[in-house]
């Protein structure tokens, strides 16, 4: 790791470039401020140690000017005479630490090395960030078809706002997805991003889930739990089926809403916190406020702004492009090879009605890989259930093997995979050869349907 010195002393300049290399870094140097700030644009360092004194600007004005340029290099600064005053203004400037003089070498090393890790780790954080805001971004999202573009350029007007978001959609159709291309895009993306599904909790852990609790709070509450809200602060809080919270729920995120504050379970103290939230469902929600189920006025502070993502069968034109998606995926994650998809598979796919929406394709299609003969997807490859199966489905009676009208796709997985296990004696490598398959992902599914080979 490189540490960059600026210092006009030449003797300490010298001190403190021989305790670095000792240490086993390399160092560059620099005899003022705005030569030291040159070098850090030419090839920015891991860390910078300055000294507070410089003939031209002085050590807090070079930290400024290198925060602008990249705030995630830690930044030291060297005091005169054991100043600890122009040590801490330093720090409140931003410094990650000071040292004071005259100079303490075995502290320099030590600091230095704590620094040069804060850095590994704050670009560790920055490169997963990054492929993070890769993954999610809205630009990630297929949307071949009218309706999802418009869902698309939604998300692009909306990402870089404080606006409260509620997105409507059936289940299986990416609510999720689009509410983290929400939080990449958004000055927040450098914040965590917290997903709670409120159909997932009982009442009282809800509760707790989303504002922590206090140890001794309930039975079970063996210690002190920062709630959803606490560990989304300065990020985004994404709230799932939120048409599931109960009442008494409703009444908190309302209050939290509200008033940017809440409280832990059993706790006495206020928190304020700073979230953007984000909230999704696949109800009625106008239908169950005038039932009484959902209270109106937190249906008006969720609903500032709403989303529509529509169904699969509103966006035809996107079922290609995602069925390729995940075959890529499943073939990569399942050791398979895919040689050839015939027009049939998507044929096939594009005539279905997708009930479970995106959710449901991308099971249909991973199946499908899973099952492929040579590496070939055809019409037959597709199962669906409530269509019969195609005049030339490789699970065919001929074979020994009829798929029931009500067959589930785990169900024929597990079918095939154990009849090919018990034609083999249990043998898992001839039956990854046959099936195409990988002997880690024979494994792996054998584990997960409970075989007994």
């Amino acid at each position: 790791m490189t540490i960059l010195i600026i210092e006009d002393d030449p003797d300490n300049l010298r001190s403190v470039s021989e305790v670095a290399e000792d240490a086993g870094f390399e160092t560059r140097q620099a005899a003022t401020g705005l030569s030291g700030v040159e070098e850090f644009q030419k090839k920015t360092p891991d860390v910078v140690l300055t000294d507070l004194a410089l003939p031209d600007i002085d050590g807090i004005q070079v930290l400024r000017r290198l925060h602008k340029l990249d705030p995630s290099v830690p930044v030291l600064i060297m005091t005169a005479y054991g100043s600890v005053e122009s040590g801490v203004r330093a720090m409140h400037e931003g410094a990650y630490d000071y040292v004071t003089k005259p100079l303490d070498l075995d502290d320099i090393q030590s600091k230095l090395r704590r620094a040069c890790e804060t850095s590994r780790l704050r670009r560790q954080v920055d490169t997963l960030s990054a492929a993070a805001r890769e993954k999610y971004t809205s630009s990630t999202i297929i949307a071949q078809a009218p309706a999802m573009k418009a869902v698309i350029a939604q998300v692009d007007a909306l990402a870089d706002t404080m606006a409260t978001i509620l997105i409507r959609g059936e289940s299986g159709t990416g609510k999720e997805l689009v509410a983290r291309a929400l939080h990449v895009d958004s000055r927040r993306s450098g914040g965590p991003f917290v997903a709670v599904n409120c159909g997932a909790f009982a009442e009282n852990l809800l509760e707790s889930e989303l504002f922590g609790h206090e140890k001794g709070a309930f039975t079970g509450a063996v210690g002190m739990y920062k709630g959803a809200f606490e560990r989304a602060d300065g990020g985004t809080l994404f709230l799932d089926e939120i048409g599931d919270a109960p009442a008494s729920v409703q009444v908190k995120l309302l209050r939290a809403l509200e008033e940017k504050e809440i409280r832990r379970v059993g706790g006495k103290e206020v928190f304020h916190v700073n979230v953007r939230l984000v909230s999704a469902t696949n109800k009625d929600l106008e239908k169950m406020v005038k039932e009484g189920t959902f209270r109106e006025d937190l249906f008006y502070r969720l609903n500032v702004v709403s989303i529509q993502i529509p169904p699969l069968r509103n966006r035809i034109a996107d079922i290609r492009p995602l069925a390729d998606r995940f075959i890529a995926r499943s073939a990569s994650e399942n050791g398979k090879v895919i040689n050839a998809v015939k027009p049939g598979f998507y044929e096939r796919l594009e005539a279905y009605n997708w009930p479970g929406n995106v959710r449901q394709l991308r099971n249909i299609v991973e199946s499908a890989v899973l099952l492929s003969p040579g590496g070939l997807l055809t019409e037959s490859s597709v199962v669906l259930p409530g269509m019969s199966p195609a005049p030339s489905s490789s699970l065919s009676p001929s074979e020994g093997f009829a798929i029931p009208k009500d067959m589930t796709l785990e169900e024929v997985e597990r079918t095939v995979l154990e009849s090919r296990l018990r034609q083999n004696n249990g043998n898992r490598t001839v039956t990854a050869e046959q099936l195409g398959l990988s002997r880690r992902t024979i494994q792996r599914k054998i584990k997960e349907h409970g075989l007994p080979y």
